[in-house]
């Protein structure tokens, strides 16, 4: 009886975690895609809502400009991540800890948030823009498709730095030294060698930035004036046809996760062709520069640390600042927290709440199964872990008007209650604990466990017992992270929210749109603060690793 247990606990485990997948991810999207072939009007089948999308100039122009603020995006952080990783990992960069951990604040931080602090910079009455304008010097408009490609490149550079540096510093510095040993000059050692080795991480790193600026709601809400992109087009949609079956916004919908998976199967598929190995010997040295040389990387390196944390800086910054009504006024005071105080307390203790129940529920679920995916490979296991990809690819404005298609009647009537929204951020950020659980045993011999097994403990006893303590770094990285991304979700709250379930990104969006800054900044900070803080935490446990992070 005792051989039976392992296989009889994991996989009643196994099966009640697909079983949670398919309720809350397999369903809502069947139901996405149901609406998308089905007419408004009659409810019968056609293919008239993709017909229109593929077909009409509106929705050609929105899936146009998506690729455009995708792509740009993601060459925008390649172009400053690669560089920043290469000159941080190769050559003796003072405070190399220091950019990462800038890297690191900016990569969690809303781009919404970005977005906002920008316009307060270059918008039509932008600080910013009128110093230049003193001096005669016109910058463009952030308004378009420069600043949604500016707030992406300085946004999401962060992936492509932190995946790349982490590579650099793993690969054979022989093979470097051979090419200078025959002859190879420095910038052809570069793109020959090197970063050849690193394009696993480099593609990587790029294609998280495409999938997450095609999916990205806020920021081409607030600064992309009349540029249309998908994720959008589908909210405006679905506000348009609420209270009907939204076919045109499933429609959209439909073709944004087929984008998104298009990008990662080719990028899987290139970057399989492209995988180069190699064993490390040692790990390489970084060298010293000349003066000149040395001054002008430094410059560079801050530059662009300086450059992506601005925002969060123009933030804390202008919620210190004196208001009168919506009006900035001169001095400096706590106007805006007394206010936010005063009028929205609510929205604060939503966040918190909604986001430490999702996160609760995350931890548990994430620990069993990434225990699933490291010590049981069979096709179920294998399943699920696909089934995983799933959230990575969905939009959150995807998901939250998913959500609403499904669960807004019988059996599952959760529309404008609490509880849909942390069933959304539960099964929308349960990968990040599920990650870093199964990376965190990959590290732990099961050997250990089987011993405790073999003397009589149960397959519970003895994981609660032997292998649960040694997770704990993992289930704690795990679960900040959660925190992180739950806490900052704006795209899909801002589809299932009614007035009391409001979050704080919910209320920020909605005072940037109304012009409402100062209420918009103290906000921002409360919730900066918060990540700031998780932030801090994980890399304290996980021993300074920044590359956990992306």
């Amino acid at each position: 009886m005792s051989a039976r247990r392992p296989r009889d606990f994991w996989t009643w485990v196994l099966v009640a975690v697909l079983a949670i997948l398919a309720v809350l991810l397999v369903w809502p999207l069947a139901g996405i895609f149901k609406a998308s072939l089905t007419d408004n009007r009659s409810g019968a089948f056609t293919f008239a809502n993709y017909v229109r999308v593929l077909t009409q100039p509106f929705f050609q122009t929105a899936l146009t400009n998506t690729l455009i603020v995708g792509i740009g995006g993601m060459l925008g952080a390649t172009l400053i991540g690669v560089p920043l990783a290469v000159l941080t990992t190769r050559f003796a960069i003072s405070g190399r800890n220091f950019l990462s951990t800038v890297a690191a604040l900016t990569l969690v931080s809303p781009p919404f948030i970005g977005a906002y602090a920008w316009i307060m910079m270059l918008g039509r009455n932008g600080f910013v823009r009128a110093a230049f304008e003193d001096i005669g010097i016109e910058i463009p408009s952030i308004y378009g498709f420069f600043g949604i490609i500016l707030v992406f490149s300085l946004k999401f550079y962060p992936f492509v730095f932190l995946m790349t540096s982490a590579a650099l510093r793993t690969i054979n510095p022989t093979l470097e030294e051979a090419a200078v040993g025959l002859g190879a000059g420095p910038a052809r050692r570069l793109f020959q060698v090197t970063l050849p080795l690193v394009t696993p991480a480099i593609t990587s790193g790029a294609l998280l930035t495409f999938v997450l600026s095609i999916a990205d709601f806020g920021t081409p809400a607030i600064v992309g004036g009349r540029v249309r992109v998908l994720a959008t087009t589908a909210f405006n949609l679905f506000t348009s046809e609420m209270g009907g079956n939204p076919g045109l916004a499933s429609s959209v919908s439909a073709l944004l996760i087929a984008v998104s998976a298009a990008v990662v199967v080719l990028q899987r598929w290139w970057a399989a062709r492209r995988n180069v190995e190699s064993a490390l010997v040692r790990r390489p040295a970084p060298r010293r520069l000349g003066p000149l040389a040395s001054l002008g990387a430094h410059a560079a390196c801050y530059l662009i640390a300086f450059a992506g944390f601005l925002p969060s800086l123009v933030v804390v910054w202008t919620s210190f600042r004196k208001t009168s009504g919506p009006v900035f006024v001169p001095g400096f005071g706590v106007d805006s927290y007394a206010k936010i105080l005063r009028e929205v307390p609510q929205v604060i203790g939503n966040s918190a709440i909604y986001s430490l129940v999702a996160v609760a529920l995350i931890t548990v679920v994430g620990t069993l199964v990434g225990y699933i995916l490291s010590r049981r490979q069979t096709r179920l296991s294998a399943t699920l872990d696909a089934g995983l990809m799933i959230p990575y690819l969905v939009p959150g404005v995807v998901l939250g008007l998913a959500f609403t298609v499904a669960f807004n009647a019988w059996p599952l009537e959760l529309t404008g209650t609490a509880t849909i929204i942390v069933l959304m951020l539960f099964v929308r950020r349960l990968p990040y604990a599920v990650r870093s659980s199964a990376t965190i045993l990959r590290q732990i011999r099961g050997t250990i466990e089987e011993a405790a097994i073999s003397l009589g403990a149960s397959p519970a006893r003895a994981f609660a017992k032997i292998t649960l303590p040694l997770m704990v770094p993992g289930i704690v990285s795990g679960a900040l992270m959660s925190f992180i991304t739950a806490i900052n979700e704006l795209s899909s709250s801002l589809i299932l929210y009614v007035g009391r379930t409001m979050t704080m990104p919910v209320r920020i969006y909605l005072s940037v749109l109304d012009g409402e800054f100062g209420t918009a900044a103290a906000l921002s900070t409360i919730l900066l603060a918060a990540t700031g803080i998780a932030v801090y935490t994980v890399l304290h446990v996980s021993g300074r690793n920044e590359s956990a992070l992306a």
